[in-house]
């Protein structure tokens, strides 16, 4: 059974058009992928749709975007060659319990209380050299490392037109827009024309060499060529190799920056920007783990399409609705519209059977370990 197919066949009687002389299966097939993608999860969470994300962590690196589809996307089973979606994300959002190496640890979507137990202190070297008026390359250390490494978010993810995150490259890519990019990492300086130079990591990283973070002027604009010598900073020693655009002013000090905190055990996660941060960074990889809502794009491939039977009706009805409000048949919308809200209360029934079903939680409703006979185990009690 293709329920896909008989979600067109349906939609077909709604809209009253038989075949594909005045509505093709491929616009049909269109309304109904934008009805599952961006109106279902946007009108109820389904609990079909809750499910667990896991990642390993990176040594050093303490932000994690949300995961994206493919730029390729799933293949339209109508249509060779095209695609039903691609630079999706493939969550709805994140939520509780979340556990790192199978510990529970808290879970932040604010960042202020997040930001309060741990604060992004910066840590300054005033000094780290003087310019002399005409040097421009110069090899740094910044005060506590290892560091944390500059950040892409989401947003300038989909800018590169991939799905690569961390970035990786031999250079810097200036598609990403300034507005992505979160630097941990600043070299200040003076001018010899009195101007103020910022360099500052990309959150990009160079290609073999991922401990190395990519520099770039506060502009965006790329400076020269990158390599393991040149406009680079290491994460884990604190070396920084820098060549700023004009020379330091004589006798003037170069400063620089950066976030730190002694890697380990991650204790905490905030949710924010569409971006998993860790704290404290994780010095070697550990299991992220975490409840999630799966976006239904995950479902958008061949005759899979529509995994669950009892959503193919409510799914008809919703394309078709689209469809009557687009052509402005507003008499049969008005008359379709009681049944398509008749069908959104049952799909959701089965989800609402389960949420009600769980107990809310007192100090009295968890039992605190394995029970026996004797009483709790494992806790010290008999």
């Amino acid at each position: 059974m293709n329920l896909l197919n008989d979600i067109i066949t349906y939609v077909r009687r709604i809209v009253k058009t038989p075949n594909n002389a005045s509505l093709s299966d491929n616009l049909i097939i269109d309304y109904i992928n934008r009805f599952w993608l961006m109106d279902v999860d946007a009108r109820m969470q389904l609990f079909d749709l809750r499910t667990k994300y896991q990642f390993q962590t990176i040594p050093g690196i303490a932000d994690y975007n949300m995961p994206l589809y493919g730029v390729n996307g799933y293949p339209n089973p109508q249509e060779p060659g095209g695609q039903v979606v691609g630079q999706y994300p493939v969550y709805q959002g994140f939520m509780l319990p979340c556990y790192a190496n199978g510990i529970e640890i808290p879970f932040y979507n604010q960042r202020d209380p997040f930001w309060k137990i741990w604060p992004n202190y910066i840590q300054s070297l005033p000094n780290a050299e003087e310019g002399n008026g005409t040097k421009t390359i110069f090899t740094l250390s910044i005060p506590y490392f290892p560091a944390i490494p500059g950040h892409v978010d989401i947003t300038g993810i989909i800018a590169t037109n991939t799905t690569q995150d961390p970035i990786i490259a031999s250079s810097i890519n200036t598609a990403i827009p300034l507005t992505s990019i979160f630097p941990g990492v600043y070299v200040l300086a003076t001018a010899t024309d009195g101007t103020q130079m910022v360099i500052q990591d990309s959150g990009q990283f160079l290609l073999n060499n991922t401990p190395y973070g990519l520099l770039m002027t506060n502009q965006g604009a790329s400076l020269g060529s990158y390599s393991t010598t040149s406009n680079t900073v290491n994460y884990a020693t604190g070396v920084v190799n820098v060549a700023f655009p004009k020379p330091p002013m004589a006798n003037t000090p170069i400063q620089t920056q950066c976030y730190y905190y002694q890697q380990g055990l991650p204790r905490a996660i905030l949710y924010w920007d569409n971006c998993l941060t860790l704290r404290p960074p994780p010095d070697i990889q550990y299991l992220i783990e975490i409840d999630a809502y799966l976006s239904p794009a995950a479902f958008l491939q061949s005759g899979q399409a529509i995994p669950f039977a009892y959503m193919a009706e409510y799914l008809s009805r919703g394309a078709a609705r689209k469809i009557l409000s687009d052509t402005g048949d507003m008499e049969q919308f008005q008359f379709y519209e009681p049944l398509f809200k008749e069908q959104e209360t049952l799909v959701w029934k089965r989800s609402q059977r389960i949420f009600t079903a769980t107990r809310i939680g007192t100090i009295f409703s968890d039992l605190q370990g394995p029970q026996s006979a004797l009483g709790t185990t494992g806790q010290g009690a008999t």
